[in-house]
């Protein structure tokens, strides 16, 4: 099968690559990232298509519905999250597992990230993502093109709940697609609630942020960057992986997996800090300054508070609540002014070789740890 040939092909490459060095491990990654985000994708196609299908038996308008939420989820990224549950799960098979077999449970993760990403940015009132309209945008202005009643942002807005909503439903049906023993799929299963019941700790704790500023500090939204984004980003897909290849809790490997799951998940959060504030939007496909505009407290908004001088922190609690571009260019002076944006990226290298750490002394398949080693730079040095 197609899909077993991606595993062949991604095993010839890497080991020839070696950890250290300025190009291997990106052009490596690259080249079996094209692999397996063509497997996940066409997974998903397949699943999804049928699944529109079968709605718009229902009604003509369950079938239009079904298929912008079935856009949402192939609307491109990255696929980070299926990529960490595959090297979690590679670096524990054995010999005869066969990626055919988990490639539904990896798949899963990505209609569970559509879930979170949908909503979330009804919370946070995003205007695009990916380059594109947001969920609830794109359906107000279908809303507004009809010539419907009522008001088209309310509309948009709970027509992208249900959307979120279908696509968590649609993760569980993928999830009982994977062709493993009775037993393991119900291990796999604990693993992914947890990752559905920290994700929604983390957004809650997210959006209370945003309610009572005052009370947050740099910890607290460290606390945020754990649940919201390093579990359901790293750790658990790689944790998720691993209980796909049969590894139970407690084992040295999952140990290794947490540790570095949490580093790099934070990591990676840290950098999102730094691209919602500096960020070039054509890259990152969001606006730039999102963050500054609304306050948010970031780990990187709160430790330039923190380090701020008295002027310093007048002037970044002292522009109302909705800053024009100007001022929104002037608080991102005075953020790299006060030294945050240097502190963020040492934490950021310093989460980084704790991840490395972690891997380095733990019985794992080679291939996946040097996939993991170049993982945990590409995650977290990036631009988008």
């Amino acid at each position: 099968m197609a899909n077993d040939r991606l595993t062949g092909n991604l095993l010839r490459v890497l080991p020839e690559q070696p950890v250290g060095g300025d190009e291997p491990i990106p052009a490596v990654l690259a080249a079996y990232t094209r692999d397996l985000v063509t497997a996940v994708e066409q997974t998903l196609a397949e699943f999804l298509d049928a699944e529109v299908d079968a709605l718009a038996t229902i009604d003509p308008a369950m079938g239009g519905f079904a298929a912008t939420a079935r856009d949402c989820v192939l609307a491109g990224g990255k696929r980070v999250r299926p990529t960490f549950g595959y090297w979690g799960w590679r670096g524990a098979a054995s010999g005869d597992e066969r990626l055919h077999r988990v490639l539904p449970a990896l798949a899963t993760l990505e209609l569970l990230h559509t879930f979170a990403l949908v909503h979330d940015d009804v919370m946070d009132h995003s205007a695009t993502r990916r380059g594109r309209p947001t969920a609830h945008v794109a359906v107000a202005a279908q809303h507004a093109a009809a010539g419907r009643c009522g008001d088209s942002g309310r509309f948009g807005e709970a027509v992208a709940v249900l959307i979120g909503d279908l696509c968590l439903v649609w993760a569980d049906q993928l999830l009982a697609r994977a062709a493993l023993p009775a037993n393991r799929l119900l291990d796999v299963r604990r693993g992914y609630d947890r990752m559905r019941v920290e994700t929604i700790a983390g957004q809650y704790l997210d959006i209370l942020g945003e309610a009572a500023p005052e009370n947050w500090s740099v910890d607290r939204a460290l606390r945020v960057a754990r649940y919201k984004t390093a579990s359901y980003t790293v750790q658990r897909p790689l944790l998720f992986g691993a209980s796909l290849a049969g590894v139970r809790d407690d084992t040295p490997l999952t140990d290794a997996y947490t540790r570095y799951g949490l580093a790099v998940g934070e990591a990676f959060q840290l950098r999102d800090d730094l691209l919602g504030v500096y960020g070039d939007p054509t890259a990152t496909g969001k606006p730039a300054g999102d963050d500054l505009r609304t306050g948010k407290p970031t780990a990187l908004l709160m430790l330039a508070r923190e380090l701020a001088s008295p002027a310093q922190r007048q002037a970044l609690d002292g522009t109302g609540s909705l800053p024009g571009e100007p001022e929104v260019a002037r608080l991102a002076e005075i953020v790299f002014d006060t030294g945050a944006v240097d502190r963020i990226e040492r934490m950021i290298d310093e989460r980084v070789q704790e991840a490395l750490d972690a891997l380095a002394t733990v019985r794992i398949d080679e291939t996946a740890r040097t996939a993991l080693f170049g993982l945990a730079s590409a995650a977290t040095d990036r631009r988008s």
